[in-house]
């Protein structure tokens, strides 16, 4: 065992400075392109940039993880990263040689900003299967609940930093997720290992993701995908609403919506750092997947009949909890169905799902929004009521996966063999 802790706590602190980078701008991006002009569709379009991107290169550095390793496809994703935040911080002061589409040249670089981001963003995925590599199947969800830790403690720090360092100037979030990202790059360089063995990135050389799905158990696989798919959709379009709606309804700025993210992300890093692992020896992965949707789907329908701060901590908190019980274990079921060959393709294909879901989420979030009026108490019921129904589908396909989607690992090398 001492061998793979090692890994997993350089991979974890990874993770986890790289998600304070993206908690930083969480509360501040929508805010800081509307002050530029972005309206509520725009800045969902802005949002799903990223997302289309990772949509169509997820899958390619995922494969390229395969093949080459986990470790440089890590690195370069990084290094993507800084630049991509280096850009947002100096998008008002570049110079004014374009505009499209009518929009500002501020909003420009920013979408340029998005698409360089997104382009090298495999990390999170590549990460997945780094953890694969060096986790047995049954501590597979224990393992993937590493990266949702990481993701809960990057929402403690990293919307509650982008709030308070948003006071300085409206710059400031993104030029110190540049900074972090390029230190965490630097650390990757000197500390990471390797984890996929030679032997595993020559057998990758073979075969495509469709081949994968077949060998991964018919229908269970392209279940947990669906299911991932549809329950993203609806995060995404959470998110990508939640700062202008709590704006416009409860008179949040960045560092309020920066706080109470933080408060999420405490509840995401205490159940998937601490708790998860134990719940799945007792309860299985599915049953954690299927409650967890049917939570997250209550509490985004809770959201907007929120009338008080209190009534809003409520509902965020079941979004939590739903969550985090719901995205480690569809990670693991997913993971469970393929050898250590093919981790980083079916992670890198499930990532690219959940790319088109954020590609869909935040445009049609951006737009039901803007369907309701400001001023209205009903500001937010279109969009989350939506999500709330989307979940509803997620709930449906979720019941459908049996307990072990597919074969184990080992059962997969086997029917290689």
């Amino acid at each position: 065992m001492a061998k793979t802790r090692s890994p997993l706590v350089i991979i974890f602190i990874t993770i986890f400075i790289d998600l304070v980078g993206f908690g930083i701008v969480i509360p501040v991006l929508p805010l800081y392109a509307e002050r530029y002009g972005a309206s509520e569709a725009t800045v969902g379009i802005l949002l799903a940039t990223y997302s289309a991107m990772q949509f169509v290169f997820a899958p390619i550095l995922g494969k390229l993880s395969d093949r080459v390793g986990r470790r440089p496809v890590l690195l370069v994703s990084l290094i993507g990263t800084s630049i991509g935040f280096l850009l947002m911080g100096f998008a008002p002061s570049m110079p004014v040689g374009f505009a499209l589409m009518g929009m500002a040249p501020t909003l420009v670089w920013l979408f340029v900003a998005r698409v360089i981001d997104g382009i090298s963003g495999g990390n999170i995925s590549t990460a997945q299967a780094y953890i694969a590599d060096v986790t047995p199947p049954e501590e597979r969800s224990k393992g993937m609940g590493l990266i949702g830790a990481a993701f809960g403690l990057g929402f403690i720090f990293g919307p509650a930093i982008g709030g308070a360092l948003s006071h300085i100037s409206p710059e400031a979030p993104f030029f110190f997720a540049a900074a972090m990202a390029a230190a965490n790059a630097t650390a990757l360089y000197f500390l990471l290992p390797e984890s996929l063995s030679a032997e595993h990135r020559s057998q990758a050389r073979r075969g495509g993701i469709l081949e994968v799905l077949e060998q991964s158990g018919s229908w269970q696989l392209g279940a947990v995908i669906a299911t991932y798919f549809f329950s993203t959709v609806a995060f995404a379009m959470m998110t990508a609403t939640f700062a202008l709606f709590a704006a416009h309804r409860f008179k949040f700025n960045e560092a309020k919506t920066g706080y109470l993210f933080a408060y999420v992300g405490v509840i995401g890093a205490v159940i998937q750092g601490g708790l998860l692992g134990r719940l799945v020896k007792m309860f299985g992965d599915k049953p954690l997947a299927v409650t967890g949707t049917a939570i997250f789907a209550a509490s985004v329908f809770c959201f907007p009949l929120s009338q008080t701060v209190a009534a809003l901590a409520i509902a965020s908190t079941g979004f939590a909890i739903g969550n985090s019980l719901m995205t480690p274990t569809l990670n693991a079921l997913a993971s469970k169905s393929v050898s250590a060959a093919w981790q980083g393709r079916v992670l890198g294909a499930l990532a690219s799902v959940a790319s088109l879901a954020r590609i869909i989420g935040p445009v049609l979030g951006g737009w039901l929004l803007s369907r309701d009026s400001d001023a209205s108490a009903h500001y937010g019921r279109t969009p989350y009521w939506t999500s709330a129904a989307i979940m509803l589908v997620a709930l449906g396909l979720a019941l459908t996966v049996k307990s072990k989607a597919g074969a184990s690992s080992e059962e997969v090398v086997g029917m290689q063999g």
